[in-house]
């Protein structure tokens, strides 16, 4: 997973109700309305660290 992939994921919560703003420190905060649902990495390192970014997602209505 690279920062590409971050992008695309993006686009894909935008497009369902999804909220993503950039942090200072280079990641993004996801909310669905007033909730905070996760933070995405802005470059992911660790091939895990995506994925369970998306189990959050998940949990609160994402379909990929």
């Amino acid at each position: 997973m690279n920062s590409k992939d971050v992008r695309q994921l993006i686009k894909k919560l935008k497009a369902q109700g999804f909220e993503a703003t950039p942090t200072k420190g280079g990641h993004w905060l996801v909310k669905k309305g007033s909730v905070r649902v996760t933070t995405l990495p802005g470059t992911p390192s660790d091939p895990r660290s995506l994925k369970n970014c998306i189990a959050a997602l998940k949990r609160h209505g994402y379909t990929p």
